[in-house]
Parts: structure tokens; C-alpha cells; sequence
């Protein structure tokens, strides 16, 4: 494993770790993280979502995380106050492993800036 590989991952369990302290519980998985990032984008606090709000959530976490590299910009909300993102580039071809770290990289990024929650 590369260094900068290993920072990451030293990064992302002191999230987690952090995330157990102020919620109660840690986070599963990176699912988990993102589904958490789109309850806060969509403003409405802790709610009894459906399979598909779940599943919007996560989308919803997965842009704002991906705006900060460019690709996603905000359009605007809808008249139920659900954000709405738009795609700026195209996202590049990546595997599995390397999808999983571009994304844990701006999550890291979210929780440094939006919410100051790690350094």
C-alpha cells in the first residue's frame, strides 16, 4: 500500500472515530458517510426516510463531495427543498477501489471545511 494510500486510510478512521464520539454510533461504511452528508445537505434533520429518500441521500452526499473536485455544481433546489446537482465533467473511468477513495478523499475534504469536525 502506497503512503499517501495509508494516510487516507489513517484519515478515514479518525473520521469514523469522531463520527462514533458525536452520533453515538461509527458509521458502517462509506455508504454510511454519505448517506450522513446528505441528511445534513438537505437541512431537514433526522427524519424516517424511505428506500429511495435513503438512496437520494447518499446521491445527494455523493455530489456535494464530488463538487469540491469539479465535477457536480448545484442547479438549485426543488419545490420540496431537495438540492439538485448537475454533472460539470465527466467523472473519470475508475475502479471500484479507486472510485472508493476519490470519494472518501473530498468526504475527508466536507468534514474538514462544511462541518469542522476533523483538521
Amino acid at each position: 500500500m502506497l503512503k499517501k494510500d495509508l494516510d487516507l486510510e489513517r484519515k478515514w478512521v479518525k473520521l469514523r472515530e469522531r463520527l462514533k464520539e458525536v452520533l453515538g454510533r461509527k458509521p458502517a461504511d462509506l455508504k454510511g458517510v454519505l448517506f450522513l452528508i446528505g441528511v445534513q445537505e438537505l437541512g431537514r434533520g433526522y427524519d424516517n426516510f424511505s428506500k429511495e429518500e435513503k438512496q437520494d441521500l447518499i446521491h445527494l452526499g455523493i455530489c456535494k463531495c464530488l463538487s469540491y473536485a469539479g465535477f457536480y455544481e448545484l442547479e438549485g433546489t426543488d419545490a420540496d427543498g431537495w438540492p439538485h446537482w448537475i454533472l460539470k465533467k465527466e467523472l473519470p473511468h475508475f475502479d471500484v477501489l479507486e472510485q472508493e477513495k476519490l470519494l472518501k478523499m473530498h468526504v475527508l475534504e466536507y468534514f474538514s471545511e462544511e462541518i469542522g469536525l476533523i483538521n
